[in-house]
């Protein structure tokens, strides 16, 4: 089997497959083709027996997957800008506040815990259960700031479980946008390591520039 590309794998950078990019999985599949079976996303075409062609003819190449424009979500909606994670943290910084608002309590939940919950209803309503690592928290409010870190760390080192919870503001960098940013305007923007590669919106109520890039607080988060 050929040595699997970025260009051959979805790009998604979902974690699903134990490593946290589609090139860093690229690189193991070089030593390892037979990992290729871990992409979800590529599964259905590594699964099905290919049909046997004709002797006298060659094989039909696969069709190409369409290029998306850089400005577009995997849905083909347009978005103002890619919200990238601080690169001193794990992942991209999100502000939740658990739907039972004692949890943060109950379970204890400290700086460095492992856990794992879903974003529900009107703030975010994304189908994905979010795993990550906490890097602040509050005991009197239940507001916890954690870094979204995808699903090998649970795996491996085991996790406390919030359930559902309000996402209430995302912070990172922008490093280049399609319009002008300003305090008070609501935007599209694609958060860089989101599994589902869907449009987000958020209102700026924060933005400071640092060296050429943009440190941008948005809430009132919702997907599409």
């Amino acid at each position: 089997m050929t040595a699997a590309t970025t260009n051959d794998l979805p790009g998604m950078d979902c974690g699903l497959c134990g490593v946290p990019t589609c090139a860093d999985f690229a690189a193991r599949l070089v030593g390892r083709p037979e990992l290729l079976k871990r992409c979800i996303h590529l599964a259905p075409d590594v699964a099905a027996p290919a049909p046997t062609a004709p002797a006298s003819s060659p094989t039909a190449p696969r069709p190409a997957r369409p290029q998306r424009r850089q400005w577009e979500d995997s849905l083909g909606r347009e978005f103002d800008f890619v919200l990238h994670h601080f690169p001193e943290e794990p992942g991209p910084r999100e502000i939740i506040l658990p739907h039972n608002p004692l949890l943060t309590r109950e379970l204890a939940i400290a700086k460095g815990d492992v856990l794992i919950g879903r974003p529900l209803g009107m703030s975010c309503g994304c189908p994905i259960t979010h795993c990550g690592e906490v890097m602040d928290v509050d005991q009197r409010t239940g507001v916890i700031t954690w870094c979204v870190t995808g699903p090998l760390r649970p795996r491996s080192e085991g996790f406390k479980d919030l359930g559902y919870y309000v996402a209430e503001a995302y912070e990172g960098l922008v490093r280049e946008s399609r319009c002008d940013l300003a305090i008070g305007m609501r935007y599209f923007f694609q958060p860089e390591m989101c599994m589902l590669q869907w449009r987000h919106s958020g209102l700026v109520n924060y933005l400071s520039r640092n060296s050429g890039e943009l440190q941008v607080r948005l809430e009132g988060l919702w997907i599409g």
